[in-house]
């Protein structure tokens, strides 16, 4: 697998009966930084950021989650986290292992936390967007936020019904876009960078696939669902952690997040005026974080 010194390029990767697709950026001798998007969304959230990145000499890899194309939105295939984490593993590998930073967001955020658990010593570095760090224990002061927290999750039993596929594709996914303004209410998104998303919501296969995330979160009697919790709630990774959240997340509560992210002893940094989908609000203020803790642990 290989891919220009420059520019971007499209790659595959064949894993579990269906095909992977990502976007790669950079020169190959670069260290790589994996971006990892969440729900719901796609690697074009990560656009405005990449420049900054290859600029500064990393190559960059952004994958799509399995489920979130067609090809690999396949019934009777697994979609869960863990199985997410295996891909990125997978296309780690396809590149050849190199030196690696993990940042993630949402969805992607806990695929990089598992990655980083599982085996640390394979990663430099752990960047997490809008989730914080989770296990260790119970941090002192969060339970004063879970009740606003309950609220801001109850949109999650929805998406785990059988008529969540149904409500995301209708009148062209309306349903993520009120999403999109519920969670990053600041951010006057164009029809533009809202497109991508829209097509993996109007599809109905790929719609299916994205909530069924969702469902695995609970399905204790599964063995991946089981380890997933078990490693989330295990010791915090013993990696350089940086946690950025927007102040304005109507997703996840900022004061929850920052009072997780301190207790974790990662480095935290909250946005005021941005939202859930802070890299793509602001990827200036971001890359501002984000560069200096790449480039501090690099090697």
């Amino acid at each position: 697998m290989t891919s220009a010194d420059s520019g971007e390029s499209a790659l595959e990767l064949r894993r579990d009966g269906m095909v992977l697709s990502a976007r790669h950026f950079g020169a190959d001798d670069g260290q790589l930084v994996l971006l990892l998007h969440g729900f719901p969304d796609t690697p074009h959230s990560w656009d405005a950021l990449i420049p900054a990145l290859v600029g500064a000499g990393f190559q960059v890899l952004t994958p799509w989650l399995r489920g979130y194309t067609p090809d690999s939105a396949v019934r009777g295939a697994r979609y869960d986290l863990m199985a997410v984490a295996e891909d990125i593993a997978a296309w780690h590998r396809a590149l050849g292992g190199p030196p690696t930073h993990l940042v993630g967001h949402d969805w992607g955020a806990f695929a990089a936390t598992i990655l980083a658990k599982q085996h640390p010593r394979q990663w430099l570095s752990l960047t997490l967007l809008a989730i914080p760090p989770f296990g260790g224990g119970f941090a002192p002061g969060a339970a004063r936020y879970l009740p606003r927290q309950m609220v801001m999750s109850s949109y999650i039993p929805l998406m785990q019904s059988a008529a969540s596929p149904r409500l995301l594709t209708r009148d062209g996914a309306a349903f993520v876009r009120r999403l999109w303004q519920r969670w990053s209410p600041g951010w006057e998104f164009t029809d533009a960078e809202f497109a991508p998303t829209a097509q993996v919501f109007t599809h109905r296969e790929t719609a299916w696939a994205a909530t069924r995330y969702y469902r695995s979160l609970f399905t204790v009697h599964r063995a991946p669902t089981r380890e997933f919790h078990r490693l989330l709630l295990a010791d915090p990774a013993p990696l350089p952690t940086l946690a950025l959240s927007g102040g304005r997340d109507g997703c996840m509560s900022p004061d929850l997040q920052r009072v997780l992210a301190e207790a974790a002893g990662a480095t935290t940094a909250q946005l005021p005026g941005s939202g859930h989908f802070l890299h793509a609000e602001q990827p200036a203020a971001v890359a501002e974080h984000l560069l200096p803790h790449l480039q501090a642990h690099s090697r």
